[in-house]
């Protein structure tokens, strides 16, 4: 057999096991999921949770409300995400320097992060948004939007700052070396050589602590805020039908899963180019 007809007896045996997979991943799927539905479908207590959790009248009736607050949402996150960029690589900055001069900052820096990261953000929202006001300083807003975005860009830049600061560290010393040696300053050569490739290397984990912030905005709904959780919930209390939560959660699905595809193409294609 010649090397063609051998290569060719290989790619088609290759196309024949995909095929034969996918085949196996359809069937193996469908009777999970069809078990799952028939189990679900026909069970005693279908007809109370389908007509609770699932009326069409209420979602009907809930949704244009609670899509109107979802925007509040989507406006908060996009402020805040922007906010955590800068916040988080201004800090992941001050951690990787090496500068003795820089030490108290550095400290700051550090105690900031453990303090944010370890704090939950529900409390954080708590105290900004009730403490701050209680403490009556004049010039200091007391807006509880502005105030649970402070709170929510806090805690999540203390992550951010730490996904960055890996990334910077994970940029081997020879290449700083390379760029000095080539004339450029320390600061050139971490604006051109060093984060460039730290930011390429940790763009999924970015992308991964976003999809948490989007659906962690909810949480402002604590301070009164009518987002679209809390505008759920408003009607779920007044007609004892929980459809309108279903329908906020299809909203916050409605980001995160392209969000999530996305970060999984991001991760596919950084291993093909490794």
């Amino acid at each position: 057999m010649t090397k063609g007809a051998r290569q060719a007896a290989r790619e088609k045996a290759k196309k024949a096991r995909t095929r034969r997979g996918q085949t196996i991943a359809v069937v193996s799927s469908a009777v999970v999921l069809g078990g799952l539905s028939a189990l679900i479908f026909t069970s005693s207590g279908w007809p109370d949770v389908q007509e609770t959790f699932f009326s069409a009248e209420a979602f009907r009736t809930s949704f244009p409300d609670i899509l109107k607050a979802f925007w509040l949402d989507v406006k908060m996150f996009l402020v805040i995400e922007v906010v955590v960029l800068v916040l988080g690589l201004v800090i992941a900055l001050v951690r990787s320097g090496r500068n003795p001069v820089f030490f108290p900052i550095r400290l700051i820096a550090a105690v900031y992060c453990d303090i944010f990261r370890g704090v939950p953000v529900i409390l954080l929202i708590y105290m900004f948004g009730f403490g701050i006001p209680a403490l009556g300083l004049s010039g200091v807003p007391n807006d509880p939007i502005l105030l649970a975005g402070f709170a929510l860009a806090l805690a999540y830049g203390a992550y951010v700052a730490e996904v960055y600061r890996a990334g910077i560290g994970s940029v081997h010393q020879t290449q700083t070396d390379a760029a000095l040696a080539v004339g450029l300053t320390r600061t050139q050569a971490l604006r051109h050589v060093v984060l460039p490739q730290a930011i390429r290397r940790v763009r999924p984990p970015l992308l991964n602590d976003f999809i948490s912030l989007q659906k962690d905005v909810a949480l402002v709904s604590i301070l009164g805020i009518v987002e679209a959780f809390q505008q759920a919930q408003i009607f779920a209390a007044s007609t004892f039908n929980y459809t309108p939560l279903v329908a906020a959660a299809l909203l916050y699905l409605a980001v995160t899963i392209p969000m999530a595809r996305i970060l999984d193409h991001i991760t596919a294609r950084g291993e093909v180019n490794a």
